[in-house]
């Protein structure tokens, strides 16, 4: 408690006992027991009074001795699985070793392409993030002082480069090099590059890179089947000098449907690793494109973002024109996007309506809304000419097409023009607006279909670039916006009736990891149906093996997870039971691990990452040496912790009663006594 408070409380009882003086004992000559009792109920509700008033606190100190958190990061991918032995001794000496726990507290995460709690040691994952998981460790321990123990073998298949990421870390990191750090002569299909879609009767691009680790100049093949037929051979030199090469060719697409190709690189007499020697992709062979055509009177990144998340679709192409081009050259557009239209848009509006044409329209503060109002009968809006920030909100209740796994997460405002919506006819509305964290419930993405089969979309907001920035920011890639975009294209790129049952898949998955296959599926009055039952029939081309697959219900779609996969040719079926409704399609998991593509430990990339936390680089047999130092480090030294809580001196309730008390009982003795 400070001086101030205590002088304030001395004060209060001089004060307190001045006033009973004054009341009781002043030109009052009264004495006795009586007057003495009085006068000490009244000096407890006057001091208890200013007590009040002042309110004394007091500090109180707490102290704890904090230690510093020692993070065991472990490597979860499949690269690992020949190390596990070595991997579960060095956990074991860590757990048993009394020094570090008296001087630490010992937490455990294991990575692969992502991070995650230790819960058990599968090693078993599809890929390797380190920077990803240093990342992750960074953001739990960001206010905390730790140290990690990073066991890996140092091979990174996803993310930044950890080795430069380290420079950023604030967390001093300590890798064990896990694994064969041997360095042998090995040559590698390092990556493949090749269309996703090819159109008939074309050529399409497919291109090669060799790499070679070692020091002789070697020659190999590499070549390219279709099938089991080959198609391409080419030899490549290399050397330790020149160690990578690029292969490029043209192929014939001369049929329709989902061509497998097998590459494959020459091995090495003395080569180890045989598995990075081949790799197998796939091309979809099309004879049909739907062309979009993006109209626009304005010059905006909107319009860029649409066409590059549009054409992530190999199926797909976009042009871009003017409301007042040529009216032949809309001949063979499939769906019209309308950018921000005004009244130079008249002639566009005529001819959608007159040809039955699909289109998205796309507004924002730049939009005539009067003329807008008259061209078209699915909604009208009162605009009031006011910009206003619009977040998107998704309706959980829209049924017209499965929504994959769009997310909104972080997701920032868009620019709209401030103003009451009406929609108008059969519509459903896929997103709606929240305005200064309120929901609106006004449509922000809404879908319409006419009697007339026409089917038609409206964007309430502009700057859906900022969309797409978003979601490489979240996840590193495009795919969550671009396929959010695909749905919403594809349904109204098909002038066909609504389906009851419709199937959402890819033709190729790189490796079983990622398949799945999803359906939505709608009752007799179109209605989505969260009570049915679908169920995919599943057959390996290859083997003739078939599997029963339940699909479960996941929000307003149904899914079938496939990730147990072996690689090869399916083909399914999924039916509705009690439903005369069934659906089919095929697709391929292609046969490719990148995790065994690597030869050795990159134990030299580890040694980086140590370098720039401020650590050093360990291997299995130096276990000693890293529990040594890390007991022994004086960075990592327990810290005393002063927890400071300031306490009142007193407390309210049972003061103000006895005050009440004190001021009772001087009453009723008054009474009592014949003083009032």
């Amino acid at each position: 408690m400070d001086t101030q408070t205590i002088l304030f409380m001395i004060l209060a009882a001089i004060v307190s006992l001045a006033l009973v003086l004054f009341q009781y004992f002043y030109k009052n000559k009264g004495s006795g027991k009586l007057i003495i009792a009085l006068s000490l109920l009244r000096f407890i509700a006057f001091f208890g009074c200013f007590l009040l008033l002042i309110n004394p606190k007091f500090t109180q100190n707490t102290y704890s001795i904090e230690k510093v958190d020692l993070v065991v990061l472990v490597d979860n991918s499949s690269s690992m699985a020949s190390s596990k032995e070595t991997v579960n001794t060095i956990l074991e000496a860590i757990d048993g070793n009394q020094a570090l726990a008296e001087k630490f507290n010992i937490e455990k995460y294991r990575f692969d392409s992502r991070l995650g709690a230790f819960d058990s040691l599968g090693l078993d994952g599809q890929n390797t993030n380190i920077s990803g998981g240093l990342k992750g460790l960074q953001e739990i321990y960001a206010s905390k002082k730790a140290a990690v123990v990073l066991l890996s073998d140092g091979n990174q298949t996803l993310g930044q480069d950890y080795g430069f990421y380290g420079q950023n870390s604030a967390l001093p990191v300590y890798p064990v090099a896990i694994g064969d750090t041997t360095k042998y002569e090995d040559v590698a299909l390092t990556q493949v590059n090749v269309n996703r879609y090819a159109f008939l009767k074309n050529k399409y691009p497919i291109e090669v890179y060799v790499s070679y680790f070692g020091n002789a100049k070697i020659t190999v093949p590499v070549t390219v089947s279709e099938g089991g037929k080959r198609v391409f051979r080419e030899n490549v030199t290399l050397s330790g000098t020149k160690n990578s090469a690029v292969v490029k060719t043209l192929l014939d697409a001369n049929s329709v449907g989902v061509k497998n190709l097998q590459l494959s690189v020459g091995s090495l007499g003395n080569e180890r690793n045989l598995a990075n020697n081949k790799r197998e992709t796939v091309v979809e062979v099309i004879d049909e494109k739907t062309k979009v055509a993006i109209v626009s009177s304005l010059m905006h990144p909107d319009i860029g973002t649409l066409k590059k998340s549009i054409e992530s679709n190999g199926q797909r192409n976009v042009v871009i024109k003017k409301p007042t081009d040529s009216m032949n050259s809309w001949e063979d557009v499939d769906l019209f996007i309308l950018y921000q239209p005004n009244a130079s848009f008249k002639s566009v509006f005529e001819y959608t309506e007159k040809k039955r044409a699909s289109r998205l329209l796309v507004t924002g503060p730049q939009t005539d809304f009067n003329f807008l109002n008259r061209v078209q009968k699915s909604f009208t809006k009162n605009s009031y000419n006011q910009e206003e920030e619009v977040f998107a909100v998704l309706n959980p209740a829209f049924a017209l097409f499965g929504g994959g796994d769009f997310s909104l997460t972080d997701f920032p405002p868009l620019k709209s023009s401030l103003g009451d919506i009406v929609l108008h006819g059969k519509n459903d509305v896929l997103l709606t607006q929240r305005i200064r964290g309120i929901d609106t419930n006004q449509p922000l993405l809404a879908f319409f279909e006419t009697e007339q089969a026409q089917r038609e979309a409206v964007f309430f907001g502009e700057h859906i670039w900022k969309w797409r920035m978003q979601a490489f920011r979240n996840d590193r890639n495009f795919k969550n916006f671009d396929d959010f975009m695909g749905l919403v294209i594809r349904y109204l790129a098909t002038q066909k009736s609504r389906e009851r049952l419709t199937l959402i898949y890819e033709n190729v998955y790189e490796n079983a990891n990622g398949a799945k296959v999803e359906a939505t599926y709608f009752d007799k009055a179109f209605t989505f149906d969260a009570n049915a039952q679908l169920n995919l029939q599943l057959k390996n081309s290859d083997t003739g093996k078939t599997l029963s697959v339940p699909m479960l219900l996941k929000g307003i779609y149904y899914e079938a997870d496939l990730s147990n996969l072996d690689a090869g040719k399916y083909s399914f079926t999924v039916t509705v039971a009690n439903e005369n409704i069934s659906k089919s399609g095929t697709f391929t998991v292609l046969d490719f691990d990148v995790e065994k593509q690597f030869v050795a430990t990159d134990d030299e990339k580890l040694a980086r990452l140590a370098k720039n936390t401020g650590a050093r680089l360990f291997y299995p047999d130096q276990t000693d040496d890293l529990l040594g130092q890390l007991t022994t480090d004086d960075r990592y030294l327990p810290m005393q912790k002063n927890e400071q809580n300031v306490v009142s001196l007193i407390d309210y309730e049972v003061l103000l009663a006895i005050i009440v008390l004190a001021l009772t009982a001087d009453w009723f003795i008054r009474k009592y006594n014949g003083l009032i």
